[in-house]
């Protein structure tokens, strides 16, 4: 019973905030109170700004990850923000034993209302442990085709900037579930490959000087230089085209290449299929394959039935019995 006295003195008009000398005795209770809340939401919101310009610089010179500023900036504000809603609440009497209904309650409401806020906050702190990403990170959510730049990470929610100039939301839990494509965390650049099929008669060595030259001569196409390397091994910076296999239509060749910056794939790749179809349209020595499809009918391919039910008669037989 001790959460139903203080609830009771407010409804009855009985402040439980302490009248000062100077305020008449004909100012009620809960103007008295309103007013103190009020200036208590002022000290709060002043507080938090000042905070926030104290801290933020000093925050930033000792972290190096934008994301891991911005979280410890939010806490900081939070727990100025809890500790004036306390301050209210004890103005008004109250206090976190009096609004605690009873443990059974409270562990249904947390369970059923806050698990999915829990759960992404948990998934938020694994998030800047990992580090898959980072706040102007490049990034592609492969099973929705989104990709776009990290604007935002908090400790519930990742915040993307699509390349069609739109805002996407994501919840921690749900990141941490998907997979997630990062084209810039450590190397922005990134590798493409285009396939082609050329027939068995055309000249294979000048089909890949062709595709290589098409790639090379491509603006955002890395022309050559060092070996990049990836892990352990090293692979040539320069377009690089390859026999892939040996297919029915004609022979497979690969084309790799790499592009100086991941924010441009989309037309670079458009660029370099486009010079790769005219070098190999304008060359004699180089055909295109495309699947061929043959009929042959012969003596084997049975009847041919030309609209109705009964087979043809072909060409020399004997009129059947009954036939005129």
């Amino acid at each position: 019973m001790s959460g139903v006295a203080p609830l009771r003195a407010v409804l009855s008009g009985d402040s439980a905030l302490p009248r000062p000398d100077f305020v008449p005795d004909q100012v009620p209770a809960w103007l008295l109170e309103g007013v103190a809340a009020l200036l208590v939401v002022g000290v709060v919101w002043l507080g938090a700004r000042l905070a926030m310009r104290l801290f933020s610089r000093r925050i930033m010179q000792y972290v190096t990850r934008p994301s891991l500023g911005r979280v410890a900036l939010g806490i900081i504000r939070a727990g100025i923000y809890i500790l004036g809603l306390l301050t209210i609440l004890r103005i008004y009497g109250l206090d976190l034993g009096s609004i605690a209904l009873s443990v059974t309650v409270f562990s249904a409401v947390v369970g059923v209302i806050l698990a999915p806020i829990v759960g992404s906050l948990i998934s938020g702190v694994f998030l800047l442990a990992d580090q898959p990403y980072e706040i102007g990170d490049m990034v592609e959510l492969p099973d929705r085709e989104i990709r776009g730049f990290v604007d935002d990470i908090t400790l519930r929610y990742t915040k993307l900037s699509t390349l069609d100039n739109t805002f996407l939301v994501v919840p921690n839990g749900e990141m941490r579930s998907r997979d997630v494509v990062n084209y810039s965390a450590d190397d922005t650049r990134t590798r493409l490959v285009l396939r082609m099929l050329v027939t068995y008669e055309s000249d294979i060595g000048r089909a890949r000087q062709l595709m290589e030259e098409s790639a090379r001569t491509t603006d955002g196409v890395i022309t050559g230089g060092p070996g990049i390397r990836i892990g352990r091994a090293r692979y040539p910076a320069g377009p690089d085209c390859l026999i892939e296999t040996f297919d029915d239509s004609g022979v497979q060749l690969r084309l790799r290449y790499w592009v100086e910056e991941p924010y441009r794939l989309e037309k670079v790749r458009s660029l370099v299929q486009t010079r790769v179809w005219d070098a190999l349209d304008d060359d004699d020595a180089v055909d295109i394959a495309y699947p061929h499809s043959h009929l042959v009918f012969d003596d084997t391919s049975g009847e041919l039935q030309l609209g109705g039910n009964e087979p043809s008669q072909r060409s020399g037989s004997a009129p059947r019995a009954g036939d005129e």
